[in-house]
Formats: C-alpha cells, sequence, structure tokens
C-alpha cells in the first residue's frame, strides 16, 4: 500500500468552505502512535462562541463568553474521553453514551442504538463517532454516522466502519459534504488521509486547511502505542 498516493489533508478539504465538524483517526508514518484530531466549524454566533479546553486528560467544549449561550444543548460536550485502552471521540453529548456503554460491556456500535442524528432541522446534522483501540500489536479504530434516512428525518441511518490501523494512513469523517441551506449530509465512507509522523506539522496542516471564517477550534492527539505518552496540540479561534 502507497500511502502517499493519499491525499493529504488539506488535498481533502482544498475549496470546501463548510465541513461542518471533523474527526481524523490514524497512524503515524513509522507506525509508532496513534492520532485522533477533531474540529468544529460554526456559521451562527451561537456555535461561534466556542472554544476547546482539556480537563483531566478529557476534551472539552465550552462556551467562549457565556452570556451570549442561547442554547447550549447541541453545542457544549465531552468531545473525547478514554476508557481504558479505548479512545472515544465523537461530535456530541454521544461521547458519554460511548463510555457508559463500553463500561456495560457493549461494542461500539451497540453503545450508539440508543442515539440518533441531531433535532436540528432542516440540517439534521449527523452525529458522528470515532473509537481506536490502542495495542501496540493490533492497533484499529472503528468509525460510527448516524444520519437522517430521508429529508424529514422519519428515521436513522447507521453506519460503522472498522479498520486495521496501517502506517501513514488515517480516515476522515465530517459532517457535512460541503456549505448549503440546508447543509447536505457527509454520504460514503471516512475519506482515506496521508497521516505524517509531526504533531506540530499534521495540526497546523489541518488548521490552516479549514476556512477561516468559518473553523472554531482544533484538537490534535499522538499517543504512543508503547507506553501510553501522548502529544496534544489545541487550536482556538476565540482565544
Amino acid at each position: 500500500m502507497n500511502v502517499y498516493l493519499t491525499p493529504s489533508i488539506s488535498e481533502r478539504l482544498h475549496g470546501n468552505t463548510y465541513p461542518g465538524r471533523g474527526i481524523v483517526l490514524g497512524l503515524t508514518e513509522d507506525g509508532s502512535r496513534a492520532v485522533a484530531a477533531y474540529f468544529i466549524m460554526g456559521r451562527s454566533a451561537n456555535s461561534r462562541n466556542r472554544v476547546f479546553t482539556i480537563k483531566n486528560g478529557e476534551l472539552f467544549t465550552e462556551p467562549f463568553d457565556a452570556s451570549k449561550v442561547v442554547d447550549p444543548s447541541l453545542i457544549i460536550y465531552a468531545a473525547l474521553r478514554q476508557f481504558e485502552n479505548k479512545l472515544i471521540v465523537t461530535n456530541g453529548n454521544q461521547t458519554d453514551t460511548v463510555y457508559e456503554g463500553l463500561a456495560a460491556g457493549k461494542r461500539f456500535s451497540e453503545a450508539l442504538e440508543s442515539r440518533c442524528f441531531e433535532p436540528d432541522a432542516p440540517n439534521l446534522t449527523p452525529r458522528i463517532s470515532g473509537l481506536f483501540t490502542l495495542e501496540a500489536d493490533r492497533p484499529r479504530y472503528e468509525m460510527s454516522i448516524l444520519k437522517s434516512i430521508d429529508p424529514e428525518g422519519s428515521d436513522c441511518a447507521r453506519y460503522t466502519f472498522s479498520y486495521p490501523a496501517k502506517a501513514g494512513l488515517g480516515h476522515f469523517l465530517h459532517t457535512y459534504v460541503q456549505d448549503g441551506n440546508p447543509i447536505p449530509t457527509f454520504q460514503g465512507e471516512p475519506e482515506r488521509v496521508r497521516i505524517g509522523n509531526d504533531p506540530e506539522g499534521f495540526s497546523a496542516e489541518l488548521w490552516e486547511a479549514l476556512d477561516p471564517s468559518n473553523r472554531i477550534s482544533l484538537y490534535v492527539r499522538y499517543v504512543e502505542l508503547k507506553t501510553g505518552a501522548c502529544t496534544e496540540i489545541l487550536y482556538n479561534k476565540n482565544n
């Protein structure tokens, strides 16, 4: 497999002003570190009034100016948590649903069976989630998207994708195809992207590829599979 033929994250995002929220999971080129990235974008004042914060190794969205919060239900949540050797990252409060499901002995897809897309008609934003199993001898990850089966939101379509982690390769899942009104929902499988060894370089490339007028926050974590040591990088537009 020649990962150099795989598009970079900047190539994937080129010309796309609004992919919405996005998750990238993958393995570094040298095969030693798991990579997880999560970004948020926003068009409304309520969505743009956010920052990422790290508390006890977990990632949260929080209001930048609490006095301007209109509706916190879909914008304030834990975005990244870890249960044992499993790293959870999602675009909503289903992070807690997955965590609690794993603690109860459920599989990733089973834990998400109680959830569906967001109730934000007419967009009906998909819930996207990722789970990285941090095992040095067999690293692997799963990605999920829960989205409306039709424009009316009559039911939920559920897709789960499972990948063995391969050196230099990642997968990118985002909520929207591009900007629009209503915003068109992501289609197809998670997109292949190239993952390098340099956390600062990858993070900067991803941040710069996001449309400056719509990007809000980005978090990237590189985890050493043998030791668990991690490098964290955080970007907040509201800083």
